[in-house]
């Protein structure tokens, strides 16, 4: 079985409430607060196209700021500071590790991928930081290929690339509507809701 992991609240930690608490404390005072600008500010059309790799860093710093009055200086802070931010979660990169060495020794792993909706500098900076990215055997991610999740061309551009027959591929990500997109095109999906839930999902389909 090909294994296709999200990154972002799968692999790395991903909490825009918390990093829009931290930022704008003026502004989001309750989790609640936080939770409702976290949607305008990465919900919206604007980070989706700097998601997809046609819109810069610059040019989303300037039209986020504007668009929900917030000082430009501290989303600027936030935006660029986001790629050092992103950290692994520990116990799902301690079953990826288990995962890889199951490769390695053929049990049951076909092959470890990834697909993962990331800006061009996240990507590059994960690239530079996490020597543990090199236990994949290909991925994509969306800010190189200008197609993002839920799309299904980024889906179909992995199994093209990487020759994955549908059936034999399982894939993995905290939103479910991305899970969906990836069942409709035949393969399987899990959605993530935590490394412990992982595991056992895993477990009960035989792995």
């Amino acid at each position: 079985m090909n294994l296709v992991f999200d990154f972002g609240a799968v692999l790395f930690t991903w909490q825009p409430g918390q990093l829009l608490l931290q930022t704008f404390p003026d502004r989001v005072a309750t989790p609640e607060a936080a939770k409702r600008l976290a949607h305008q500010v990465f919900g919206h059309a604007d980070w989706h196209d700097f998601d997809r790799g046609v819109l810069s860093m610059d040019e989303v710093i300037v039209r986020t700021a504007q668009r929900l009055d917030l000082p430009q200086v501290d989303m600027a802070d936030l935006v660029q500071r986001i790629g050092e931010r992103l950290t692994p979660i520990h116990e799902t990169l301690a079953l990826l590790t288990q995962l890889h060495q199951r490769r390695k020794t053929g049990q049951g792993i076909t092959g470890l991928y990834y697909l993962s909706n990331m800006p061009e500098p996240y990507a590059r900076a994960l690239e530079e930081r996490y020597d543990f990215l090199q236990w994949f055997d290909g991925g994509i991610f969306s800010g190189d290929v200008q197609h993002i999740k839920p799309d299904p061309a980024i889906y179909q551009l992995l199994q093209a690339r990487y020759a994955l027959t549908p059936e034999q591929t399982l894939f993995i990500d905290d939103l479910k509507a991305n899970v969906t997109t990836a069942q409709s095109l035949g393969w399987h999906g899990i959605h993530f809701e935590s490394p412990q839930q992982l595991c056992e999902a895993l477990a009960s389909s035989g792995l």
